[in-house]
């Protein structure tokens, strides 16, 4: 006999799951083992005959083979059919539940836990996987366990498989009038009473905006269906959380206490308060049966639970931007507009000239004022000047209230009557979505392990850090919170971070920290001072203090427990290019603004390693700012710009999204991929140049790329596809990577390993080297000089047509090796390999002849020789040894006897 049991107190999904599983598992018998919920009992009492339901004292012990548990890991939710559980005679026990980061206590040999709204849409994917039909009564019943469960796809623990199971179910027949009558069947009589009791009777409590409330109602004996009525009382009060205790009598000294949670505060888990006693279920839906208890007390600990789990609501110093930018009320409207251009805002503060708040003007308003020919006038006439504002301490529930009731799109944050900060409706709808993902992604880890990536949690990222760069950073951000700022590691480092395996630590040489204000305004010296602070904890690193804008960094040489480290600290600051491949002009700005500046999405994340409050103790999570999409663009592999703008703003961007999409094996998206390809037909690089006597994207920051990109291990598959892409144009625009070319830096490589193995030369001064040479010779120069490569590479190129003139002309004509070597030793070894690569094959063999043979040979006598032969010193030395190196090289003589004949013939003492 093979059994399916389901819980005690048994809802639809344990019956769906059970009904779904004797199609899987034919001549199995479903056994409830203990009672039923009143829907599912009223279900029954009609449908009952359409399933294989068994009584549980039908069952002979001795008869069972196999027993299968569904929607619950817990043997003391199966009743007296525990029992069955230690039988001897049985062959096999699984499990089928959705219950994730349960300690179960059945000793199964197979189990099929997975993180799904309902057990039940685990064995539908089974049913589909091996192509199995079902009735309309039995795709019914299924239907009923996915949509109580899953409050008909509303619940936080939802997910798509539990969708498509609901509509492989409708296909099958599922009947939606049945669902509908029981899905949401009512209240029965006698909790209709008790519901206006506990209306009469809830007790409730305010904290961090979330509103919560607890009831015991005492009964005669035990009550079915208060998870229904918990979810009436929700719905009817609007309250975030219940409590919903039920205490009866079980004898004259005995007593059972039944509690029903139910919650819709984010990060809230009801799953683990309630496991603490006994009980278990969702984060967001839980109970427990206790006997003999204080049943207040038992609802205190919960209650206090809960408590200790709401979360801090972000406030208005968590999302403003600051510092915000103002203008004054003459200002005119044209100067406005161009602002709003510069900086990307939808809107400007009116300040007077005490910086006290007087008007906001948006974008429209601008706009409308520019249409009528107003451009001259002073935004004062048209600036808004009926305003609301909050407190740097405004809850966002509060702000969200603000702003739906007026209407508004942007509010000042005000702080003793000064602006510092702004509030859009932006930063709300993004901070609700992010608490949503951060629920949702806290779901899937919590049931899969496999979500780290989104909201990396101390543990996590302190593993993937050596114990002194983590303690480093903690250090940092202790630093940074004594002067009201936040502190974020921000780019490169973050995403190594996300992409870096689960297991071992990982070696960040470069870190990037950005400085902002969360209740006192980090300004423009800000980086610098919390550098100079660290620099006092640390004085092994060097501090080294970069540029107008004061950006500081500490660098360790080899130290014994950092190594090479280097860690920039800058303010958080936004950029304008005045024209393209310049320089950017920055400023002071937010955070987000300082992400937005960055080149791709990948490279726009942060992680706050400071927390928004002081005295919350512990922070158990490090946020991770995700403006722009990039931690989907890293789990879709692919290199996303942020802007349209970029490329032509910057055109190194190009290069380093080459450089990532070849070292990390991504693709670059297709917008992007249009944008470069925009930018570089544009003629823009062309005219800029022409028209700016300094172009840095296109000098020093493009030779900066190329140096990364020519000695990583992928350079070949870079050039590939900056060529591709039409990107060596940045270089010369009539360079491409043609076959001769690909052909040369093959025979550069042949040449370099066998040449230089050490190495002497710089190699990926070396690959450039050959890219310019490949040019016509009257650009190769001006090239190398735009680049600003050392002086000897640029008289090297410069001089590279002429020596190879020479070379390719004479070195046929020489018939003896004392005369290729002759020739080629006044020329240098870079020089030479340049030379070769571009040579046919006879010259070729000639110069490598010269390299791996002849330039090896030695004179069979020196100087000591010569004085020993009685040849007085002088001049002639030279010549002589001269004159016997060629003799040696062209064979005349063989060993040192010969030499001395040799002398004797042609030289007199």
């Amino acid at each position: 006999m093979d059994l399916i049991l389901c819980h005690t107190t048994a809802d639809f999904d344990a019956l769906g799951a059970a009904v779904g599983l004797t199609r899987l598992l034919p001549g199995s018998k479903i056994v409830l083992t203990g009672g039923s919920h009143p829907p599912v009992r009223d279900f029954l009492a009609l449908h009952r005959d359409e399933y294989s339901l068994i009584e549980r004292r039908s069952v002979n012990p001795e008869k069972i083979r196999s027993l299968t548990v569904v929607d619950t890991q817990q043997r003391a939710r199966l009743g007296k059919a525990a029992e069955w559980l230690d039988l001897p005679n049985l062959r096999e026990i699984i499990v089928y539940d959705h219950h994730l980061g349960q300690e179960s206590d059945i000793l199964a040999t197979r189990s099929h836990i997975s993180s799904v709204g309902a057990t039940t849409t685990l064995i539908v994917e089974q049913l589909q996987q091996q192509q199995i039909s079902l009735t309309p009564a039995e795709a019914t019943v299924m239907a009923l366990g996915i949509h109580v469960d899953t409050g008909s796809l509303t619940f936080d623990q939802s997910t798509p498989r539990d969708a498509l199971a609901l509509a492989w179910l409708m296909q099958q027949g599922a009947s939606l009038s049945v669902i509908s009558t029981y899905r949401d069947p009512g209240l029965s009589l006698q909790l209709q009473q008790l519901l206006t009791e506990a209306l009469e009777n809830l007790e409730y409590l305010y904290l961090h905006g979330y509103t919560v409330a607890w009831v015991t109602l005492k009964t005669d004996s035990f009550v079915p269906g208060l998870s229904s009525l918990a979810s009436e009382l929700v719905e009817l009060t609007e309250i975030d959380a219940i409590l919903l205790a039920n205490e009866y009598p079980l004898g004259e000294s005995d007593s059972r206490l039944t509690v029903i949670g139910r919650s819709q505060i984010p990060k809230t888990n009801l799953n683990l308060l309630f496991q603490l006693l006994g009980g278990g279920g969702h984060s967001q839906a839980a109970s427990l049966n206790l006997r003999k208890v204080d049943s207040q007390a038992i609802l205190k600990q919960l209650l206090d639970g809960i408590k200790a789990q709401i979360p801090h609501p972000p406030t208005a110093r968590d999302l403003m931007s600051s510092p915000v930018r103002t203008i004054l009320p003459e200002t005119t409207i044209a100067e406005a507009q161009r602002i709003l251009l510069r900086y990307g805002h939808s809107g400007l503060s009116v300040v007077d000239a005490q910086k006290q708040l007087v008007g906001i003007i948006s974008r429209r308003d601008i706009e409308i004022a520019l249409h009528h020919g107003f451009s001259h006038a002073p935004v004062k006439g048209y600036m808004s000047r009926n305003l609301k504002t909050i407190t740097p301490d405004t809850t966002l529930p509060e702000i969200e209230s603000v702003m739906v009731t007026y209407d508004i799109g942007r509010l000042p944050v005000l702080e003793n009557e000064q602006l510092v900060g702004i509030v859009t409706r932006t930063d709300v709808l993004r901070e609700l979505h992010q608490e949503r993902e951060e629920e949702r992604g806290r779901g899937e880890q919590t049931k899969t392990g496999r979500r780290g990536e989104s909201n990396l949690n101390l543990p996590q990222l302190q593993n993937k850090l050596t114990p002194r760069l983590w303690q480093l950073l903690t250090t940092a951000s202790q630093e940074a919170e004594k002067r009201g700022w936040h502190l974020y590691l921000v780019g490169g480092a973050v995403r190594d971070l996300l992409l870096a395996q689960a297991s071992g630590t990982l070696m960040i040489k470069d870190i990037d920290l950005v400085v902002d204000g969360f209740h006192k305004s980090a300004d423009v010296g800000a980086g610098v001072e919390l550098a100079k602070a660290l620099q006092q904890l640390y004085p092994a690193a060097r501090l080294e203090i970069h540029g107008a804008f004061q950006t500081a960094a500490l660098l360790w040489h080899k130290d014994p427990e950092l190594d090479s480290l280097g860690v920039d600290i800058a303010t958080a600051r936004t950029e304008f290019y005045p024209y393209p491949a310049a320089n950017p002009e920055v400023e002071a700005s937010s955070i987000r603004q300082d992400l937005y500046r960055r080149d791709f999405t990948i490279n726009a994340l942060a992680l706050r390693l400071t927390t928004p409050h002081a005295g919350v103790g512990v922070q158990q999570a490090v946020p991770l700012l995700d403006f722009f999409g990039g931690l989907i663009d890293l789990q879709a592999k692919q290199i996303r710009v942020l802007h349209a703008n970029s490329f032509i703003e910057d055109p190194t961007r190009i290069y380093r999204g080459v450089r990532f999409a070849v070292r990390f094996g991504f693709q670059i998206e297709p917008q992007t991929e249009e944008f470069i390809r925009y930018a570089i037909n544009s003629g823009v690089y062309d005219r800029t140049a022409q028209e700016n006597s300094r172009t840095p994207a296109l000098q020093t920051r493009l030779k900066t790329e190329l140096k990364h990109i020519l000695e990583a291990p992928y350079w070949k598959s870079a050039l590939q596809l900056l060529d591709n892409l039409g990107a060596l144009q940045c270089i010369h625009l009539s360079l491409k990577l043609d076959a001769e070319l690909l052909r040369q830096l093959r025979l550069l490589e042949r040449c370099l390993r066998r040449f230089d193995p050490q190495p002497t030369l710089i190699h990926w001064e070396m690959r450039l080297e050959t890219l310019i040479a490949h040019l016509a010779a009257e650009y190769r120069a001006k090239v190398a000089k735009n680049l600003q490569l050392p002086e000897d590479s640029i008289a090297r190129l410069k001089n590279l047509a002429k020596v190879q003139t020479e070379v390719m002309t004479l070195l046929p004509t020489l018939q003896r090796p004392s005369q290729v070597v002759q020739l080629l030793r006044q020329y240098d070894l870079p020089m030479l390999i340049l030379i070769a690569v571009q040579s046919p094959r006879s010259l070729r063999h000639q110069i490598w002849e010269y390299f791996t043979v002849w330039a090896n040979v030695q004179p069979l006598l020196n100087g000591n020789d010569l004085k020993k032969l009685g040849y007085k010193p002088g001049a002639q030395y030279r010549q002589i040894l001269d004159d016997v190196l060629a003799a040696t090289l062209d064979g005349v003589i063989k060993d040192k006897f010969e030499a001395e004949e040799f002398l004797a013939q042609q030289y007199l003492k």
